[in-house]
């Protein structure tokens, strides 16, 4: 039955056949490679006018993320329905059996729906946008790309995390970058033994004469708990939130050195044993 076959696609009718097939749906085939490379280009264009157009300046970051994200599916789906038309695809019933698969698929895939939902609503409510640092799902660092499923992030060491924007937007976030200030806290210890006036003296005056430190709100350092080993010291001062780890470990080594420089001793944990 193959030599049949193989002495028919030498033949006559088979010529003919393959001249009436190509006469039929050869001008279909050529169209529709042409839309498909003209619309594969334009997408392209459309794509790259989104992330880098200088009249989309005004909108936000995370906005035109998202939009780019976004367009570029739709623009896919749009260009996929008219190769289908072109073809000569019925139309009413490709779309009726696209939304059967889409069904199907939207049951399978319910936690990607899910994350599409959280980043609609990411870019209403603006929890964030691009730029800020974050916690949020057990996670930290930069938000550096917020798409149509994901938000990624970039830690302070240079991994990328990538969140599902369900699982952000069902967690709570911390947003570090929302204000513009920020409040830096410290505990320190002395022991007993040490004036405390002179310990939160010495204290006052690192923290206070930090240039990046502001002077309103004041800074606040005060006895804050009479631990079982020693005197507990709070200091807070206010602080630009770009200032905060700069601040937070320069006042670190100032309070160290001052203690070390003025015979303020930070007591250890110790217990007292009586033998009978």
């Amino acid at each position: 039955m193959l030599a049949k076959f193989f002495e028919w696609l030498g033949s006559k009718e088979a010529v003919e056949w393959f001249v009436d097939l190509m006469a039929s749906i050869g001008g279909k085939l050529l169209i529709a490679l042409l839309v498909l490379v003209v619309g594969l280009y334009i997408i392209k264009r459309i794509k790259r006018f989104i992330k880098s157009s200088h009249r989309l300046d005004k909108l936000d970051v995370s906005l035109r993320s998202f939009l780019s994200s976004f367009a570029s599916i739709a623009l896919y789906i749009v260009l996929f329905i008219t190769l289908a038309m072109v073809l000569g695809i019925p139309v009413t019933s490709f779309i009726t059996v696209l939304a059967t698969c889409g069904a199907a698929i939207g049951l399978a895939l319910q936690g990607a729906l899910s994350n599409f939902a959280g980043g609609l609503m990411i870019l209403l409510f603006k929890p964030f946008k691009v730029g800020d640092y974050i916690e949020a799902a057990g996670e930290a660092g930069t938000v550096s790309e917020i798409t149509v499923v994901y938000t990624v992030l970039l830690t302070p060491d240079n991994k990328q995390i990538t969140i599902p924007n369900g699982s952000i937007t069902n967690a709570v976030i911390e947003n570090y970058s929302a204000k513009d200030t920020r409040r830096v806290d410290w505990l320190f210890t002395a022991d007993y033994s040490c004036d405390s006036e002179k310990v939160k003296t010495l204290i006052e005056k690192v923290v206070t004469s930090h240039q990046k430190a502001l002077s309103n709100p004041e800074a606040f350092v005060r006895v804050s708990k009479c631990a079982e080993s020693g005197v507990e010291y709070t200091a807070r001062v206010w602080v630009n939130s770009a200032d905060y780890w700069d601040v937070y470990f320069d006042v670190l080594e100032g309070v160290k050195s001052a203690f070390e420089e003025n015979k303020i001793t930070v007591p250890y944990p110790q217990m007292d044993v009586h033998v009978k």
